[in-house]
């Protein structure tokens, strides 16, 4: 049985761009983040029509969702949330330029720190590997990981080979030795 302690000196081997104890602060960044918007005008009622946006768009309902996005953004346009919800939804209809505008908007107004940075630097990084321009995707995952994204680590880690040989060997001693 292994010790919590085996778990992090794990993790630390097999994710080394994930800053040790980044977990724990990053639960804190997201309560600081939380109290330094909410007390923007109108940030309540942007957050409910941001969420009701996402709804829609997970409905397929596109249309209505960037009714309710655009909403967001002129009720409280210093709340970066709603510039990343819908640059999700300018992606999802291939309109990458608006995309990546928000994106910009969404990384300045949150000073590429917090959960919202991690995601527009994600969604960035996507949009960059989609037109085949690794360089930049691997930069804006490595940035979105320092943040504390789970799935930019991975992607950042797969896109260094060196990483990735590393893993896949550590993976073959520790199943042939069953650790």
């Amino acid at each position: 049985m292994s010790t919590e302690r085996d778990k992090n000196v794990l993790n630390l081997i097999l994710n080394p761009m994930l800053p040790f104890g980044l977990e724990d602060g990053e639960e804190n960044e997201s309560k600081s983040e939380e109290e330094k918007y909410s007390k923007l005008p109108n940030f309540g009622q942007s957050e409910q029509l941001g969420k009701e946006g996402v709804e829609l768009a997970e409905k397929g309902d596109l249309e209505n969702a960037m009714k309710k996005f655009n909403e967001a953004i002129g009720i409280c346009p210093q709340n970066p949330s709603n510039y990343n919800n819908r640059a999700q939804l300018f992606r999802l209809m291939f309109k990458i330029p608006e995309a990546l505008t928000d994106l910009g908007k969404a990384l300045a107004l949150c000073e590429g720190k917090g959960r919202v940075a991690a995601q527009s630097n994600v969604q960035k990084a996507l949009i960059h590997q989609f037109h085949g321009d690794t360089a930049l995707a691997k930069v804006e995952f490595e940035q979105a990981a320092k943040l504390g994204s789970k799935f930019a680590q991975k992607q950042a880690i797969a896109m260094n080979p060196y990483a990735a040989m590393c893993n896949k060997m550590l993976g073959e001693i520790m199943t042939k030795f069953h650790i």
